[in-house]
């Protein structure tokens, strides 16, 4: 490492309330050369009402990074320190930043964070669901079928989901995860460290029942499933099917959706499995759980 060099800070801002801002931040921050941002008015904004005195900024984000990076580069190698913001929460995580952190690390400049504010961690820490293990899946994308590829990977493992997601995509984000993962635990955490608070949890297979009038930043838990799909199970997976089937899916997209949840099957056996199964299934084996709890900050 090169001792002539700046410093990158990487700098945890506040996802709502601007009192979660550290000391040590408001030290560092004040006293950086230039601050990278993603929205230069919007940090300029929040630091003010922290009492940060700012140098000045430079923007930083996903349709300059790559352009930006030699100028960067350039004046933390010429001894400049330099601090990266996303516009809420911790860098990298959803956010701009890691083309530039891994070029620092193969440049040999010191790269150090001001940890802080983080939505993944908060809704963790307070929704209930199961905090170890997780995988934190940043936005999901857009279309169904990507959606459904997204989350097939997880049906089998026993971990709890975190992503973000808009509320206009919000509801059929959430269908779709159904489908793939099955009926689970999940928590809706928005407006965290805000006035309006709220953690709504429910059952992933009431989804629907969620309220329409949900506006903010939406942070989604979904818990591991109750049990993973033993050899057994792998082998008859009539129940996954029976599931699939009372919910209301055809026969070609239920053997979509079980083939996805269970590994290892052919299209062709799941297939003739949900053509056998669909005059028999009366659906009442599947009782959902179509509760939701909200919780709002007082």
């Amino acid at each position: 490492m090169s001792s002539n060099s700046g410093t990158l800070w990487v700098a945890a801002t506040p996802i709502g309330n601007p009192g979660d801002l550290s000391l040590r931040a408001v030290q560092v921050l004040s006293g950086v050369w230039r601050i990278l941002a993603e929205d230069t008015r919007r940090s300029g904004l929040l630091l003010a009402g922290c009492g940060v005195s700012s140098p000045g900024f430079l923007s930083l984000h996903e349709h300059n990074e790559i352009r930006r990076l030699p100028a960067v580069l350039g004046l933390l190698k010429a001894g400049r320190d330099l601090a990266l913001l996303s516009d809420a929460g911790t860098p990298l995580l959803s956010d701009p930043g890691y083309r530039l952190v891994r070029a620092c690390r193969e440049e040999g400049i010191k790269v150090s964070p001001l940890p802080g504010p983080s939505a993944i961690c908060a809704a963790l820490s307070a929704a209930g669901v199961a905090p170890l293990p997780f995988a934190f899946l940043g936005f999901p994308p857009r279309g169904r079928g990507e959606r459904e590829r997204f989350f097939a990977p997880y049906a089998g493992l026993k971990l709890t989901l975190v992503f973000f997601e808009r509320k206009d995509r919000l509801a059929a984000c959430l269908r779709d995860a159904g489908k793939v993962l099955g009926r689970r635990e999940a928590c809706l955490a928005r407006e965290m460290t805000k006035v309006h608070e709220e953690f709504i949890k429910f059952s992933l297979d009431a989804a629907h029942l969620l309220p329409e009038d949900m506006k903010g930043e939406m942070t989604v838990l979904i818990g591991p499933p109750e049990t993973v799909p033993c050899a057994e199970e792998r082998e008859n997976p009539d129940a996954f099917i029976r599931e699939a089937l009372n919910a209301g899916l055809g026969v070609r997209e239920t053997a979509r959706i079980v083939r996805m949840r269970i590994p290892g099957l052919t299209r062709k056996e799941i297939y003739r499995r949900v053509q056998e199964l669909k005059t028999s299934c009366s659906g009442s084996d599947i009782v959902p759980v179509n509760t939701v709890q909200r919780d709002s900050a007082p």
